[in-house]
């Protein structure tokens, strides 16, 4: 059986209800990615992870230097030979994601480079060529029975700084918001007319997926709440679904998406733009990369001038109707919910302190504000 062979559902589909499940959905929820638990960030990685890594990309163990960026789906890791940045390194959760899942993707990632006039990250092979790292971690090096085998890519170092840590400084913050919305829109425009090899097979982002127990990330009734604060939330989450079972408008429908496409995401070397990050990428509704934008920042008093803005870089590219906007506010509403449950499973460091507190009441605040107008967040 081919990886991409549509699994059909025990209900009936009908255009108006989510597309029917893939073999890459069948992945658990994510769990707490314990391996790197006692790192901190910008700390050398494992001798045992130096030492695969050196190996496979064939580089002097004694000139190489592997520093952690962040742990979140995956562990990310700065590469550096004599001091100069060389490549990231990511490593994934053992699990989380299969083979041709990650082959897939650099696919993708390849296919846009060649083929949308938008900056991405170069893959980095290993020395045999392969673009892709599997390996075995040794109870000497602290492997638990029966641990999954470990996958990795290397990414060739983007120069500049990430959008996310200048965007304050820089003149009109709320513009580069209009950038990836027309970035955004281009990627769909790609993603329609692409071909995807044979075998090319990414997970969906159903609502299944992004709320309740089976959700990806994490429940968000596991966060600790006042049962108020429950009873807003699961309010809220019942409005938004309503909305999106209504049926994605047809031609802003579904396709490839990159899931995460927001300023943390994209580095900035002078003004130039470069999207990274693609390892969330996935089968969804185009307008959840709208929602994705717009992570963690929802109930922020300029959230709805960004979003505008992000509106206008998307319109100059795409249609949007006044339906596709109604249906994109409510996938926010889950999207915010989606991420109250990603900090259920992942570490408080993966996210700025203020940012990781403000997750609980900002999500309530946003699930007030959508509860008295669906469209708020366009006002």
């Amino acid at each position: 059986m081919q990886k991409n062979t549509t699994i059909t559902p025990p209900v009936a589909i009908t255009p108006a209800a989510e597309p029917p499940m893939r073999l890459a959905d069948q992945a658990v929820a994510v769990e707490p990615f314990t391996a790197f638990a006692t790192l901190g960030r910008g700390e050398p990685a494992p001798d045992w992870l130096t030492r695969e890594v050196t190996s496979a990309w064939g580089l002097d163990p004694e000139r190489t230097r592997l520093a952690l960026i962040a742990v979140s789906e995956n562990a990310t890791f700065r590469v550096e030979v004599d001091a100069h940045p060389h490549a990231v390194l990511r490593v994934h959760r053992p699990g989380y994601v299969d083979p041709a899942q990650i082959r897939s993707e650099l696919q993708w990632v390849r296919s846009l480079g060649e083929d949308v006039d938008i900056s991405v990250p170069d893959v980095v092979p290993r020395a045999d060529g392969e673009l892709l790292h599997t390996f075995n971690r040794g109870s000497a090096d602290g492997a638990p029975a029966g641990e999954a085998p470990w996958h990795m890519v290397a990414f060739a170092f983007v120069q500049g700084a990430v959008l996310e840590d200048i965007i304050d400084v820089l003149p009109d913050p709320s513009s580069y918001y209009r950038r990836i919305g027309r970035a955004t829109a281009e990627f769909h425009r790609h993603a329609e007319n692409w071909q995807p090899p044979l075998g090319f097979d990414r997970f969906q982002w159903r609502v299944q997926d992004m709320i309740g127990r089976s959700s990806r990330w994490g429940d968000w009734r596991a966060a600790p709440m006042q049962p108020q604060q429950h009873q807003i939330l699961q309010a809220a989450e019942a409005a938004a679904v309503k909305q999106v079972q209504l049926g994605a408008p047809t031609h802003q429908g579904w396709g490839l998406i990159h899931a995460d496409l927001r300023p943390s995401n994209i580095m900035m070397h002078q003004d130039r733009l470069t999207v990274i990050d693609f390892d969330d990428c996935g089968y969804g509704w185009f307008l959840y990369d709208f929602a994705s934008a717009l992570s963690f920042i929802e109930h922020e008093p300029y959230a709805g001038q960004i979003a505008r803005e992000w509106i206008i870089g998307y319109r100059s590219v795409r249609e949007l109707t006044a339906e596709d906007l109604r249906f994109a506010c409510a996938l926010s509403m889950l999207r915010r919910l989606t991420m109250l449950g990603w900090t259920t499973t992942h570490r408080r460091d993966a996210l700025p302190p203020e940012i990781w507190d403000a997750q609980l009441p900002g999500s309530v605040e946003v699930a007030q504000r959508y509860l008295e107008s669906p469209s708020w967040l366009l006002s």
